[in-house]
């Protein structure tokens, strides 16, 4: 793919053999349900008050507007490790800072959308990242095609982990996360609100980081180390989030990321000068104690846990093809959305 001026995203290319099977995903909400694994739980004191809250059909940033009003405090005083989905059920910590006075009873709290199971108090704020991971619960509805090849790749992903692509929901509708981001870096446009410069900017690093997976897969290589390939901690093969920095990677896997960068020439460039610091992401996702069951000729229920930031949606896209109902005009969209 040339320079992205278009806001469509290309068809990244998958590890496995296609399945051929489709299936529909988040039909209901309790279809998809989230459980974050937490780094740490509340310790009973500080100036923190961590509530684990269960929300059902809200985003995490509804929620935590919710929350602040509850407790009577500006917005930036919550805290929370992650965003989750809103088609979903999904349980994840949120913290509110409250250093004085008599600790508000936040479980009586009653809201539509969702529910705080408990509280507690800590001696820090909840930033985005604090967090081990997320624990999934699928069940995909009207799957059709050939089971024994969709069984087969989901062997294949237990063994072997699936490319941890970003998924579709962080380039925004049709990729226009990464149009607005290209145009930010060009400086065809200004973006004053820092979180929303923030999101273009990410979805640009994250468009950079699944050019370079997409031609190791392409190349038969992202599972594999490469000659002068950074591996994480984990001992897995990793890519770069573009920023300013010295160059990590040496030989055979700066050769390809160098070719990727000069691809995407001002898209870098324009990361590089743009206050971000290069860091590195797994190339692979590895899925825990990844099991499946067919309650119905129809109906696949999948439970695996996955490390913070990667897509269970692009662990789907390695199984069958994933349709989620278009939420405005009530007909079903393309879309593997993490």
């Amino acid at each position: 793919m040339t320079e992205a001026r278009n806001t469509s995203l290309p068809p990244w290319p998958r590890a496995y053999a296609a399945s051929g099977a489709s299936a529909t995903l988040k039909q209901l909400n309790e279809d998809f349900v989230v459980t974050e694994l937490p780094q740490q739980l509340p310790s009973g004191e500080g100036e923190h008050l961590w509530l684990e809250v269960e929300k059902n059909g809200a985003n995490t940033a509804f929620v935590a507007e919710q929350l602040a009003e509850a407790a009577g405090v500006p917005v930036r005083d919550v805290g929370y490790a992650g965003l989750k989905d809103r088609h979903a059920i999904t349980r994840q910590w949120f913290s509110i800072y409250w250093p004085k006075g008599e600790t508000p009873e936040l479980t009586a709290l009653r809201h539509p959308a969702f529910r705080v199971l408990r509280q507690s108090r800590h001696v820090r704020k909840l930033r985005p990242g604090d967090l081990l991971g997320n624990r999934f619960r699928i069940v995909l509805r009207d799957v059709s095609g050939d089971r024994t090849a969709v069984e087969a790749n989901l062997r294949a992903v237990a063994s072997q982990g699936a490319p941890n692509y970003f998924g579709a929901q962080r380039f925004g509708h049709d990729g226009g996360n990464v149009e607005q981001g290209r145009a930010l870096l060009a400086r065809e446009i200004r973006v004053r609100d820092p979180k929303r410069k923030g999101l273009y900017l990410s979805a640009v690093r994250s468009f950079v980081f699944n050019e370079v997976l997409a031609l190791r897969i392409q190349q038969g290589l992202w599972g594999q180390a490469l000659p002068g390939d950074v591996m994480d901690e984990a001992g897995r093969p990793t890519g770069p989030l573009w920023g300013r920095g010295r160059v990590t990677t040496t030989d055979a896997a700066q050769a390809l990321e160098d070719a990727v960068a000069e691809r995407h020439a001002s898209l870098c460039h324009g990361l590089e000068h743009a206050g971000l610091d290069q860091a590195r992401r797994a190339l692979v996702a590895s899925p825990v104690d990844l099991s499946w069951q067919w309650p119905q000729a129809d109906q696949l229920v999948l439970s695996f846990a996955l490390p913070a930031g990667a897509y269970a949606t692009s662990v789907l896209n390695e199984i069958l093809r994933a349709t989620e109902p278009d939420r405005l005009s009530g007909n079903e969209s393309a879309a593997v959305d993490g």
